[in-house]
Order: C-alpha cells, then structure tokens, then sequence
C-alpha cells in the first residue's frame, strides 16, 4: 500500500510555491514521478489502485499523458487489460498512435492525482465521443477533487487534503513568493 510516507522517502513530496495542472496555486506538489521511478513502487500503486477499480470490470485503462502514463500502465497490467494513453493535440487530448477504442467498451481513466477532475473529465469526454463506456476513474492520490467532480464513480489509493487556491486568493503570491509550474500542463 503507498502511504505520504512513499512520498516523503522519494522526494515525491515538494513544498514551496506551484501552478497545479489545474491552474490553482498550493504549497504543496505531489511529484508522482519521483515515486513512480521505483518499480517496485510503481507496482504496488498500480496493484493497489486496480484492488479499488476491478468492481468495475473495466476492459482497458485509459490515462492522459504525461502524468497518468506509468500508473495507468501499472493499473492495466494488475488488471490484465490493455492500456492506452490520451495525448494533447492542438490543446485537447487525442488518441494516437494507432489507439481506438470499441463502441461500448468499458474503460476506467487512471490519473496520478485528482485535484478538481478537469483531466479525468477531458479524458472521459474523449472515451465517449469514441463510444466507450466509462466506468469509473482512479487515482495514486485524491488531493481533495470537489464531491460529484466526475460523472462516473471515482477511487484513490490515498487522500491528502492539500490546500490550493485560485490565483486571486494565494496566499504565498500575495507574500511574493516564487512560484514554480513543474506539471506538464504548465511547463517552466
């Protein structure tokens, strides 16, 4: 089971001033990189987080590039489906590669962390315009995604209240803090 610990141990915990993916300002980054880039590590998280989604008899993961790429690919493995990634294309997420997906296919999304579900939501957007079924969506970590963010059930390996803000109400802008962008929506 991964634990905050995990994330102290490889470095995957940063504080300090970030732009999250989502656009919102926080203290705290979850580098899942960090600890992804131990197998053994990424293996538990990806057996863990399919224990949470095989209710859902998914048939493949899907998982939007960069971040969600090694845990969907570990949570596909643990459930024995095949995995897919989503990449952006002109600003939207697009299967490539040769990747489709089969009218009514189960799919379960697999991000590294859920903050307000705007990834997860582009991603299932494009399952079903492909006309698959998505059948739920899962996490390493839930940072605090706002009850009914997703339309479909959603589970985490673990959840951490990490606080984020608006721009407008940062706290840490507001003291002239740096501020960092390492995610893969809003490179440095």
């Amino acid at each position: 089971m991964i634990s905050l610990q995990d994330f102290i141990d490889t470095g995957a915990l940063l504080t300090g001033h970030f732009r999250l993916s989502s656009s919102l300002h926080s203290d705290r980054y979850l580098q899942c990189a960090r600890l992804l880039m131990w197998p053994p590590r990424a293996e538990n998280a990806g057996q863990s987080l399919a224990e949470r989604l095989v209710e859902f008899a998914p048939a493949v993961v899907v998982s939007p590039a960069m971040g969600g790429v090694l845990i969907g690919h570990e949570t596909a493995r643990a459930l024995r489906v095949p995995f897919l990634f989503a990449e952006r294309q002109d600003g939207a997420f697009a299967l490539r590669r040769g990747f489709h997906l089969e009218a009514g296919q189960p799919v379960a999304i697999v991000e590294d962390v859920f903050t307000t579900g705007k990834s997860t939501n582009e991603v299932l957007d494009l399952c079903a315009a492909a006309g698959s079924r998505v059948v739920a969506a899962g996490s390493i970590v839930d940072r605090g995604m706002p009850a009914g963010a997703l339309p479909v059930p959603a589970r985490s390996v673990l959840s951490l209240f990490l606080p984020a803000w608006p721009e407008s109400e940062c706290p840490l802008c507001r003291a002239g803090a740096p501020l960092d962008s390492p995610g893969s929506r809003h490179p440095r």
